[in-house]
């Protein structure tokens, strides 16, 4: 009886979130069998329970279908919620979202992310794993962890039954930079490096001294020559900031004495004292998740936020050595204000700089901690990883409901503001999930052990299945709105589950190059096509099971047709198109094959 659809320009326009001060019209259709009296629009703004009402005048009637229509103009920036109310003879009918509130967001005026990142492709380098060079300068020093050999299994534990994560490759800058041809040639525009600073572990989330680099890896010399080369080639880098906790064995907590430094854990005198939370000194304090070795910073810690977010501090610092992006670890965990000091700061560098935060649901509406977050309205983040979008296209992609990826692409485009979007990371796995290509084989791991888990290896025939899963999963993560982040060794068909088997060396003397071939190709269609896939996204129906995804820019369209299922189909073009995979020019009227478990990308010529 009562039709409204957030998603549909003839019922909310424009789609999705708004800029401050523009002008929202809502529509709204009723068919006949009902006397309305009047019809409200009720706005209700995040956290208020009294909602702003707008009366929706009667516009026009088309046969048994009458049309309601409110012109609204909210310059507040902020979440706000709404339904619609029909006052009629019967009683009130509400409209809303399957009894929840639709949703939008009106964001601050002028609000901007770099134009840079849009249409890009971002390269995820797990540092210790990648490529070891010679760098007589990068040196092993760490107290207590093993320097393996380059291809050697990784640990899950040691002989004590603890997992430290202090087994070492020495993947470094060096080996960053003899690959850089390679990395470029994949069409990166953005190298994302796990943390560099000094740390005891691998994986450097527990940082020592966030102005040193980590000996392991190289100097700042060397540090600069990244940076210098990869921009050279068209490439920036982005680091990842893990402001959260630092090291239990760093100079401000000093647990182990390894540090010139009195750390807090040696004394209440410490000058980082106040920056930890401690229930009873000093061996029980307010830690990452419970795992000691990672102390969470006191949300009280002025001189950390100091340290981090002012004047010559870690952001300067290696901003002004030409860092272009920050992604901030476990960014819900921080405080709000202290990411708009971050923010402040990386933007004081140069307005173009990136902020992407870790974020694993809808960033939008993102609750945490008993508060509600804000990241898209106008003076946080760029950018999010795109984690809703990664579960959507495994899910597809194993055979999923197509109805059910439209939905989840469709509501984050309409949650999150277009510059938003365009900034965010679309991963499909990374150094904190299981390989993509692992998910895809189809295996069923549940009941294992991590030992099994670490010593399987996929048959061929496992293999080939999975692999060509993942380049219909990588197609469509390429295709998507956003940026495609690709984790070190996913073009090559690296496998492994979960931390730290996704985080094995690359072996560069066997590689995929079917593999590598494929995501070479897709880089060289973004490259290309920058205009239509910043464009808007739609969904056409297909009686047949495809999934029609159409990407519409101001000079093109382009049209993905996925088939997820163990059958071929057929679909007939309406129009002259261009196969950007095939490079082939296909006619209107023509029936074309999408064989089961793949893909075609089309560029609408005429």
């Amino acid at each position: 009886m009562i039709y409204f659809d957030s998603k549909n320009p003839a019922c909310k326009y424009p789609f999705g979130c708004v800029e401050q001060d523009r002008e929202m019209t809502f529509r709204i259709f009723a068919k006949d069998g009902i006397y309305i009296n009047s019809v409200d629009l009720a706005v209700y703004e995040d956290g208020r329970e009294m909602p702003y009402v707008f009366n929706m005048a009667f516009s026009c009637k088309r046969g048994d279908e009458s049309e309601f229509i409110a012109h609204i103009n909210i310059n507040k920036v902020g979440l706000y919620w709404y339904k619609f109310v029909f006052h009629t003879e019967q009683g009130d009918i509400v409209k809303d979202d399957d009894g929840k509130c639709y949703q939008f967001t009106i964001y601050k005026k002028g609000y901007k992310t770099p134009d840079w990142i849009k249409g890009g492709i971002i390269y995820h380098i797990f540092v210790d794993r990648f490529c070891k060079g010679k760098d007589k300068n990068a040196v092993f020093d760490k107290k207590g962890g093993v320097l393996k050999e380059w291809g050697e299994e990784v640990t899950i534990k040691d002989s004590d039954g603890v997992f430290r994560a202090n087994d070492f490759y020495g993947g470094n800058f060096q080996g960053i930079i003899d690959k850089l041809d390679y990395i470029k040639s994949l069409g990166t525009t953005l190298i994302y490096l796990s943390p560099i600073f000094k740390s005891s572990s691998n994986h450097r989330y527990d940082t020592g001294d966030y102005m040193m680099l980590d000996e392991l890896l190289g100097d700042e010399k060397k540090f600069s020559e990244l940076i210098k080369k990869a921009d050279e080639k068209g490439m920036k880098i982005m680091l990842d900031g893990v402001f959260n906790h630092t090291g239990a064995d760093s100079k401000y907590f000093n647990k182990f004495g390894n540090y010139d430094s009195l750390g807090a854990y040696q004394s209440k005198e410490s000058p980082y004292y106040d920056w930890f939370d401690f229930y009873h000194y000093p061996d029980r304090y307010h830690c990452w998740w419970g795992i000691t070795v990672t102390p969470t910073v006191s949300q009280r810690a002025v001189g950390f936020r100091e340290m981090i977010a002012g004047k010559d501090g870690v952001i300067d610092k290696w901003t002004k050595m030409g860092v272009k992006g920050w992604r901030l670890d476990v960014v819900d965990e921080l405080r709000e204000d202290f990411v708009c000091d971050i923010r402040d700061r990386v933007k004081e560098n140069c307005e173009d700089n990136l902020l992407i935060g870790e974020v694993w649901e809808d960033a939008s509406n993102k609750i945490a901690y008993g508060y509600r977050r804000h990241y898209f309205q106008g003076e946080e983040l760029d950018g999010v990883m795109n984690y809703p979008f990664k579960e959507a296209v495994l899910s597809y992609t194993m055979g999923g409901d197509r109805g059910a990826f439209a939905k989840t692409v469709m509501t984050i485009q309409e949650n999150y503001p277009k510059e938003s979007l365009l900034a965010t990371m679309n991963l499909i796995d990374s150094h904190d999930t299981a390989r993509a290509l692992s998910v895809l084989s189809g295996v069923n791991m549940h009941g294992t052990s991590k030992e099994y888990r670490r010593d399987f290896r996929m048959d061929k025939a496992t293999y080939d299945i999975a692999k060509k899963r993942l380049m219909l999963a990588s197609t469509l993560q390429f295709m998507l709105p956003g940026v495609p982040a690709i984790f070190y060794g996913d073009e090559q068909g690296m496998e492994g589950y979960e931390d730290p088997l996704c985080r094995r060396t690359l072996d560069w003397d066997n590689i995929d190059n079917d593999l590598l071939e494929h995501y070479r190709k897709l880089g060289k269609i973004r490259k290309n096509h920058i205009d239509e896939l910043c464009g808007d996204t739609f969904f056409e129906y297909n009686p047949d099971g495809l999934m029609v995804m159409e990407r519409i820019g101001k000079y093109g369209t382009i049209k993905v047709l996925a088939n997820n299922s163990d059958t071929q189909k057929s679909y007939i073009l309406d129009k002259v198109v261009k196969d950007l995979y095939e490079d082939c020019v296909l006619q209107k009227d023509e029936e074309i094959l999408v064989l089961p478990c793949s893909a075609r990308i089309l560029l609408v010529v005429s």
